[in-house]
């Protein structure tokens, strides 16, 4: 057997190990992410989604009926809100069960 196919196939073995510790690095750091700051992560995203949508309705709840900002101001925050105006009706107008309040 040639050396250098040996040489080759201890490249490989070496390759093969730090493949498997790169990947139980990996899982022991989202085990720890998920005990540490998986809930942390989802509440604020949740109360960013919250302020999203507040911001929304003071700024365009003429839209709907509720004129809380003058028509001014709401439209030099216009190009700012247009991107989201689709969605944030979609989720404003969806129905709701008491099962969504569990997540």
């Amino acid at each position: 057997m040639p050396k250098w196919f040996k040489r080759e196939r201890k490249e490989e073995k070496r390759e093969e190990e730090g493949g498997v510790k790169k990947e139980v690095k990996e899982a022991v750091k989202g085990v720890f992410y998920g005990m540490a700051s998986h809930g942390m992560v989802r509440y604020m995203l949740k109360t960013r989604m919250y302020l999203e949508h507040l911001f929304m309705l003071i700024t365009l709840g003429d839209m709907l009926g509720f004129p809380i900002l003058p028509p001014y101001y709401s439209l030099k925050l216009l190009p700012y809100a247009i991107p989201h105006i689709k969605t944030w009706k979609r989720s404003l107008f969806r129905e709701r069960d008491v099962t969504d309040l569990l997540y």
